[in-house]
């Protein structure tokens, strides 16, 4: 089976990876009275480990393009290294399969969607109805903007048995924990049990997530002025039981 292109910026495949091309290892000199150390040779200025770095960020990226473009399930691995520019023997330098890579991205992903909720709601004003019009505001901002991120979160991700249990669960988690957060920084002085606040917070979380769910396996059909209306309703609503409650 013929290779994907070969990496532009490193070795071709038939020189070790610890061997400048075109140049015959030499032992390495000792000075009288010193330890010998053993070092691996550089390449274009990038060591060894460097180099590794640099081709899985390339097919992090190249993964993020053809499986945000044409889906999880309509790409081989070939098809991530002829985007990356890579052989496939560096695909499997750095991941053992598809759903390794597909991982990856997804937990980059969703750290890079809650960073820019987190970042949206500090810099709004310090009223918990602008902080949620940001925060909402920010996340279906986000996925309109990037719709590989919408596709890969809200439809592969769903898909791939992989990703089932501790991966999206861990993420959904992570969602329920921000609301909760920011429950509790809004109203400190609340009695509400830190376990309502929990269950509170994941039915926020999950009634969020369904309606970008639609949204996205739609295409993005409903305005995003009526879309975000719709998620604010819920929050809106908590909103008004907790202001309701007595202070302690």
């Amino acid at each position: 089976m013929p290779l994907a292109q070969s990496d532009t910026t490193d070795q071709p495949d038939t020189v070790p990876d610890d061997q400048d091309k075109g140049t015959p290892a030499k032992p390495a000199s000792k000075k009288p009275g010193s330890r010998s150390v053993s070092k691996r040779r550089s390449f274009k200025g990038l060591s060894l480990e460097q180099r590794q770095n640099e081709r899985r960020e390339k097919l992090i990226e190249a993964g993020l393009q053809v499986y945000g473009t044409q889906g999880f399930f309509s790409v081989t691995v070939r098809d991530v290294c002829n985007e990356a520019k890579l052989t496939e023997r560096y695909f499997y330098e750095s991941f053992k399969r598809s759903e390794e890579l597909f991982k990856t991205i997804y937990l980059r992903l969703i750290e890079q969607l809650q960073q820019n909720i987190l970042a949206a709601v500090m810099q709004s004003k310090a009223e918990a109805r602008l902080m949620i019009e940001a925060g909402l505001t920010a996340m279906f901002k986000s996925l309109q903007d990037d719709p590989r991120m919408a596709r890969i979160l809200f439809i592969d991700a769903i898909l791939v048995h992989e990703m089932h249990g501790n991966t999206i669960s861990e993420a959904v988690s992570r969602f329920d924990r921000m609301i909760q957060a920011f429950m509790m920084l809004m109203f400190p002085k609340k009695p509400v049990p830190k376990a309502d606040l929990s269950l509170l917070s994941t039915g926020l979380n999950g009634f969020v997530t369904h309606i970008a769910m639609r949204w996205v396996i739609g295409g993005f059909r409903e305005p995003l002025p009526q879309v975000l209306a719709a998620c604010q309703v819920a929050y809106l609503s908590i909103l008004q039981w907790m202001e309701k409650e007595p202070q302690e």
